[in-house]
Order: C-alpha cells, then sequence, then structure tokens
C-alpha cells in the first residue's frame, strides 16, 4: 500500500515479553526476567525507538495510539515503562488525544503504580483477568486471584483510569455454562468499560495442547461452548456495552482504538523482541529472542530481520478478512479507492455462496458477518484468505 505525502495515523506497539511464569495455554514469545533483563530491554526498545524514528516513512506517521502488551508489561518497572513513553513522545508525532494503553496482571501492579503510571500519560488500562473463579485461574496457571482482580479495579479507578478493559475467557477446561455466566455477572458488577472475551484455543505445543493431546484435561463440548455465546449475547445485551468486533464490546466512544487500526489493516511501528511493523508498504517483523535483539538493537543494528512486500491482491484480500472482525464490517467503496479492486467481482462465486448460506451480508455499502457467520467466523473468513 503506498502511504501519501500527508501525514497518516498510526500506532505504536510495545512488545514486553516478561511473564512470572508461563500460562499453559499461551504461545505468545514470553519469559520470566532475569537479573539485569529490565534495564537491558529498556535500552534496547529505547535503541530500536531511535533507529525508527530516523526512518522517512516514521517521520511521516502521526501515532494516534500507544499500547504496551506482552507478556505482562505490568512486570516492567514503572519506571521502566514511563522512560519508554516519555521517548516515544520525544521520537515521534505523538497526538495530544493519543490513547495510551497498559495490559496488567492484576498481581503484578498496585495503587502506587497506576497513580504513578496514570500521571505519567497512559489512560487506557487492559487487565488480563481471565476469570472470576481462583479454581479456574489456578488450572490456567495465573498468579492473581478474583480478589486481586477487585482490587486492581478499584485502585485503577481512583488512580483515574476513565478507560478499563477486562479480558476474560470462556470455554475453559472443566467450565460449565453456569460457570460462565456467574463469571460474566460478576465482571459486569466492576462496571468496565471494554471486555474482551476470547474463546480458549489451544495454541501448538503448549503445555495445554500436550495436556488435551494426552486426555488430562478437556475442553467444553461445542454445545456448551455455543451456549457460553449466547449467554454472553444476552447479558451484555442489557448494558451500555456494544459488540463491536467479534470478539470485543465498548461502552460508546471506549472502542479500542490501537486495535481498531489492526482490524482496519492501518499502519504500524512495533519495538520488542517479536514485535510486528507495517509501514511503508512493507511488514517487518522482530524475531523472537530477548539477547539477539539487544544484541542487534543495541549496536545501532537493525532488528528487523524478516520483510515482507504484500503485493496489491495479497494486501486487499488481508484488509477484507481483517475488517470483517468489525461487527460494522468493511466498505466496498472504501477498498475500492485503497486498492482499485471491487470486492464483489474480485470474490465472484465464493462471496455469492457464503451471501446464499446467509454468512455474509450487504448492508448497503459494506459487508459483514451476519450472526450465523460471527459463530463460524474462522472458517468463513478462511474462504476469503
Amino acid at each position: 500500500m503506498a502511504e501519501s505525502s500527508l501525514t497518516a495515523c498510526a500506532g505504536l506497539y510495545v512488545h514486553v515479553p516478561f511473564c512470572p511464569r508461563k500460562c499453559p495455554h499461551c504461545g505468545f514469545y514470553s519469559r520470566p526476567p532475569g537479573p539485569g533483563d529490565f534495564a537491558r530491554y529498556t535500552a534496547s526498545v529505547l535503541a530500536h525507538l531511535r533507529l525508527a524514528a530516523r526512518l522517512p516513512e516514521i517521520r511521516d506517521l502521526r501515532f494516534a495510539s500507544v499500547f504496551f502488551g506482552g507478556g505482562t508489561p505490568s512486570l516492567l518497572p514503572v519506571q521502566h515503562l514511563i522512560a519508554i513513553l516519555q521517548a516515544a513522545r520525544q521520537a515521534l508525532d505523538i497526538a495530544d488525544d493519543v490513547e495510551c494503553s497498559l495490559e496488567a496482571n492484576p498481581g503484578t501492579v498496585d495503587a502506587a503504580s497506576f497513580r504513578a503510571l496514570r500521571q505519567a500519560g497512559f489512560n487506557r488500562l487492559s487487565l488480563g483477568v481471565q476469570s472470576l473463579h481462583d479454581t479456574e485461574l489456578q488450572r490456567l496457571g495465573r498468579i492473581h486471584t478474583a480478589a486481586e482482580v477487585r482490587a486492581a479495579v478499584a485502585a485503577a479507578r481512583t488512580a483515574g483510569f476513565e478507560n478499563l478493559n477486562l479480558d476474560l475467557m470462556y470455554g475453559l477446561a472443566g467450565q460449565s455454562p453456569a460457570d460462565w455466566q456467574d463469571c460474566l455477572e460478576q465482571a459486569l458488577t466492576l462496571n468496565p468499560d471494554h471486555l474482551s472475551l476470547y474463546e480458549l484455543t489451544p495454541e501448538e505445543e503448549t503445555p495445554l495442547a500436550l495436556a488435551l493431546e494426552r486426555g488430562e484435561l478437556r475442553l467444553p463440548e461445542e454445545e456448551d461452548v455455543l451456549t457460553m455465546m449466547a449467554i454472553t449475547q444476552k447479558l451484555l445485551a442489557a448494558t451500555p456495552l456494544t459488540r463491536y468486533e467479534i470478539s470485543n464490546f465498548a461502552r460508546p466512544g471506549r472502542e479500542c482504538r490501537h486495535n481498531v487500526n489492526y482490524w482496519e489493516n492501518g499502519l504500524y511501528l512495533g519495538l520488542g523482541p517479536g514485535a510486528v511493523s507495517f509501514f511503508g508498504g512493507v511488514r517487518r517483523a522482530v524475531r523472537p529472542g530477548l539477547t539477539r535483539y539487544q544484541q542487534r538493537a543495541l549496536k545501532g543494528v537493525s532488528p528487523w530481520e524478516e520483510e515482507e512486500r504484500l503485493d496489491r491482491e495479497a494486501a486487499f484480500r488481508e484488509s477484507v478478512v481483517m475488517g470483517l472482525r468489525m461487527i460494522q464490517g468493511v466498505s466496498a467503496t472504501a477498498l475500492r479507492a485503497r486498492f482499485g479492486l471491487d470486492l464483489r467481482s474480485f470474490y465472484g462465486p465464493t462471496l455469492d455462496r457464503l451471501l446464499a448460506q446467509e454468512f455474509l451480508v450487504w448492508r448497503g455499502d459494506r459487508l459483514a458477518l451476519t450472526d450465523r457467520g460471527l459463530v463460524l467466523a474462522n472458517p468463513v473468513m478462511a474462504e476469503l484468505v
């Protein structure tokens, strides 16, 4: 995708790869920190930031969102998080009304941390709750308790965080629809501004996947998972939280700006080991591995070791599939203006079949998933890749 000479909006992602311990279901790059790792990591990210800021393609961008993800970003000491944010403000064109998010584990934060982060400019908090049942949290390998979730929410509100997301998971081993309903009802009593609700999906070669293969654990049957989805829809229909993406619900105006940019196949700069960037029509990836990342960044060598330039049709397909995650769907007019390709003719019989099967629907100019399509979103979108 060619960028114009006008300033384009983008997102900044900072991958913090540290976790107290690896959750059995997690497939992301992360590891426990060793002595001196926090300081070396921060120095490496700052060096990577300086390298990136020199690129003409980055200088032409205005960053509307900053997102610290992981891993467990809240495990990084507050002074390091603030140092990275302050350096980004100095090196990049950061919008005055930037959305600045931090993922946090409720067991790694306290009231003083929240106050310092809020004063430094973090204005959105995403708590990795996953469950409000201690037995499920233990089974997931989480280090926090349900009581710590409630304490973290209260402390975050007192510190001034007015934009608060809770991550929850359903379809857990041993979980019944009644368990999920109770968990979701408890979460709603915390008055979140945003909910991210994900079905547990075993990642290959993770301890969870291996335990399932050995028959040591069993996930709920498909019928129970569908019941959990129906429970979600019923409960949230009575709240101010509106579904705007397959797995995400928000109060009006609290949709995650950073993630919407991803789903709209926008531009983003990623810092940290394992982070991916997309700008200048090129997707750039840093290989996982903290030591290699540090060695390259601190020597002034670009940490990006993998690059992929998408051709027009590949970028078009990706934009369609990503955009269909949004409840509003994708605009045929916008896609034609961006890529010079017509959505209807490009997919032809495949699109006709998905429409006839009522997985997709036209709503004026927009193509969107139906309620039926939302339940089967992955196989439907696989038809369009």
